[in-house]
């Protein structure tokens, strides 16, 4: 693995500035493949969830090696991007997930509704600074640790997936890849504080929400496991050891900040740092395994593949899709980030963005060319609607996986979706009304 990083990133001033001779057009049917491994996700494993457990990175192979070989057929450069793409995204999430396993948060108090609701405050701040994915793999652990005791927790960690894994990351460019990316491209660092609006209310909502309803919930428990849980606990209300990992994680961010190659490499450097100086006994409190990571390295590297051809189809056809004010911006690039991976669909709408402000002769309140009123639209909505699925976002299949090893039902896919059509949904429609 370690050879294939170094090759392909021994490419990357070949193929980052490469450019295709003529625009790549995919055939429809060539979306048939990332289709298929969603829905495999989705349904394989209430089919039949043991077998899904030891198949499906199987399966994510057995999907990707067809596309991967269109892709070559049609434009060879395009595979390497996406590999390069993919190496970036697993050493990234990789890191933080080796990072944040050393850190060990301990509190003597319990999950009730008001630790939980200021916990997911926290971890929706921490987002939009340390990014979903480190907030997310750093507060995960206390928060299944605090709430050991409870039975009925599941919506605990459907809001923390809400909040911390995607709607907390919208402030900054470090908060989440599609409005780093847009820095990248020339959108100022401190434009994203335009969004607070759209953060305070989102966010606001949602706590409340969860505030009532885990107060509804808390009622069904059995007292007397609470007051058992609390006699096992004793020692300092709050404890954070493995301190030492925070300089590494200051690491992984700063390490946007340098050109590609050598920011792989302090992302790997720093994990290594942190595997070197966190004694073992700390990840064994954390119950740390990599089975997380390899799972969403697994799953992740299919979907990286198989969604080329629909990617590749938005960005020829993409100003034919009549998206030309705001709430389309925010719906289509939500609605389409809830399946593919956000940051190239952001960078998708944000060059559809540009083409309709000419044809619409827009020339002032630009930024990087396109209207701000657009801008926002996008960034919300590729941010915001990362939520709505598992796969929307990175961290979310991670914290999944986190819970299942600890021994917490997660919904299935389609029992996610449930929840964020039933919460996120009419939320967004809210703001689609309010701001849009």
């Amino acid at each position: 693995m370690a050879l294939l990083y170094t090759i392909l990133f021994s490419l990357f001033p070949v193929c980052a500035f490469a450019s295709t001779e003529h625009e790549v057009v995919f055939p429809l049917w060539s979306i048939s493949f990332f289709v298929a491994l969603l829905l495999s996700i989705a349904i394989l494993p209430l089919v039949n969830s043991e077998w899904w457990g030891r198949r499906y990175g199987y399966v994510s192979l057995i999907l990707a090696i067809p596309a991967a070989i269109i892709i070559v057929f049609y434009e060879k450069i395009l595979l390497l991007h996406t590999l390069i793409e993919y190496a970036s995204f697993i050493i990234l999430l990789g890191s933080l997930f080796i990072i944040a396993g050393g850190v060990v948060i301990k509190t003597s108090a319990r999950g009730t509704p008001g630790l939980n609701t200021l916990f997911l405050l926290v971890g929706a701040v921490f987002a939009s600074f340390i990014g979903t994915t480190g907030a997310s793999m750093v507060l995960i652990r206390p928060m299944i640790r605090a709430n050991r005791w409870r039975k009925h927790k599941l919506h605990i960690f459907v809001f923390f997936i809400f909040l911390v894994s995607n709607i907390g990351g919208l402030l900054t460019p470090l908060g989440d890849p599609p409005l780093f990316l847009g820095f990248l491209r020339g959108v100022p660092f401190t434009w994203t504080f335009k969004l607070i609006p759209f953060w305070i209310f989102a966010v606001a909502i949602l706590l409340v929400l969860f505030y009532l309803i885990d107060s509804y919930l808390i009622k069904k428990e059995d007292k007397e496991a609470l007051l058992q849980e609390m006699d096992t606990v004793s020692g300092p209300r709050l404890e954070i050891r493995g301190m030492v990992n925070f300089v590494f994680l200051l690491m992984v961010i700063g390490a946007f900040f340098v050109p590609p190659v050598v920011r792989e490499l302090v992302m790997i450097a720093a994990a290594g740092l942190s595997l070197y100086f966190t004694s073992v006994a700390l990840r064994e409190e954390n119950a740390f395994t990599y089975h997380p990571i390899i799972e969403v390295a697994l799953l992740f590297a299919g979907i990286f593949i198989t969604m080329v051809p629909p990617m590749k189809l938005l960005e020829v056809s993409g100003n034919e899709l009549g998206v030309n004010v705001p709430w389309k911006f925010f719906w289509v690039t939500g609605g389409l980030s809830s399946f593919l991976d956000n940051a190239p669909t952001y960078l998708v709408f944000l060059s559809t963005a540009k083409s309709v402000a000419v044809a619409q002769g827009i020339t002032e309140n630009l930024i990087v060319g396109v209207p701000q009123f657009f801008l926002k639209a996008i960034s919300v909505g590729a941010v915001f609607m990362g939520a709505n699925t598992y796969v929307g976002n990175g961290p979310n299949f991670m914290v999944k996986a986190i819970c299942e090893e600890n021994g917490i039902e997660m919904p299935s896919f389609f029992g996610y979706m449930a929840w964020s059509v039933g919460i996120l949904v009419p939320l967004f429609l809210l703001v689609t009304f309010i701001f849009f």
